[in-house]
């Protein structure tokens, strides 16, 4: 009698198994659940759904779990999806999403640019923000007492005597040419020098000056630059003037910071500030990209891209 019993215990539990998984002609067929997705810590992506299926993230279709990859810039995860199973309708689209904050670097700051850009927080061979750090030529990785085209490492003694980043025969030794228009990276002073970094492209000073604020003020006596990204994080650039011809800097109120791209053979594109004024083509209030003669000491504040 108990073997009878268990019998049809299992059967009717059989059946019931059935009823989930497929119907009959004239029954109605089963509704899948729908997910709910969630992320934790590691950024990995799961469900919570008592049927198999896969998602869309960002548009991609994915099986769930799936760990989104963190980068330098915040991102928004956007998940889609619906429960299914054997011989069952699908469910209604379920869409969630979450943000992934950008990775937090030390000695950068996520001033939240379009590009994912990080700018670091002081310049290269300064350890606090107000400090103007080390002076360098365009190309060249270690700071030296005198700034001139007699010192300049990748020229024979003179302007019309180029040996490297030269786009002007007329300005290469012996008509050289090599039509460089970016440092390579064993000649940027960011990337010998600071963390992980390289010096901004002339692009990427661009989208600073276009989508920060900028408010000439001090830090500790220092004059300078409070700039703020569209995500209200702020770093401060000193105004640290220039080197050249002497060992000492001019004492004008104003900052001076190379990029790695080139201008035209003798000179290079730099960031330059000063109290009231700016110029990038027409006048403005704070800021300006400048040409600046490649045998000057400027400053160098690093970034790290989005993608590295």
């Amino acid at each position: 009698m108990k073997t009878i019993k268990l019998f049809i215990l299992l059967l009717s539990f059989a059946a019931g198994l059935a009823s989930l998984t497929s119907c009959g002609n004239d029954e109605p067929m089963p509704v899948a659940k729908a997910p709910v997705f969630a992320m934790n810590e590691s950024f990995t992506i799961t469900a919570t759904c008592p049927n198999s299926y896969k998602a869309f993230i960002n548009g991609e279709e994915k099986t769930l779990p799936y760990t989104v990859t963190q980068t330098n810039k915040q991102q928004t995860i956007v998940v889609k999806g619906y429960g299914y199973g054997d011989g069952m309708q699908n469910s209604e689209t379920v869409e969630q999403s979450f943000v992934v904050p950008a990775k937090h670097i030390d000695g950068y700051v996520d001033l939240g640019l379009p590009s994912g850009t990080l700018w670091a927080t002081c310049n290269v061979g300064a350890s606090a923000p107000e400090e103007f750090g080390d002076y360098f030529a365009w190309g060249e990785t270690e700071p030296k007492d005198f700034y001139d085209w007699s010192t300049y490492k990748w020229c024979n003694g003179d302007e019309e005597t180029l040996t490297k980043y030269s786009d002007e025969s007329s300005f290469g030794y012996n008509g050289f040419v090599d039509n460089k228009t970016e440092l390579d990276r064993e000649d940027d002073a960011a990337c010998a020098h600071y963390p992980g970094g390289r010096m901004p492209s002339w692009e990427q000073i661009q989208e600073l000056c276009d989508s920060c604020t900028w408010k000439w003020t001090q830090l500790n006596g220092v004059n300078g630059m409070m700039v703020t990204g569209p995500n209200g994080n702020t770093m401060f650039l000193p105004a640290t003037s220039q080197k050249d011809d002497s060992p000492q800097g001019f004492s004008d109120p104003d900052g001076n910071y190379w990029s790695r791209t080139l201008d035209q053979s003798i000179r290079s594109i730099a960031l330059g500030f000063f109290s009231g004024s700016q110029y990038i083509g027409i006048w403005g209030d704070h800021w300006y990209l400048l040409s600046g003669f490649r045998y000057q000491g400027f400053a160098v504040r690093a970034v790290l891209d989005s993608q590295d």
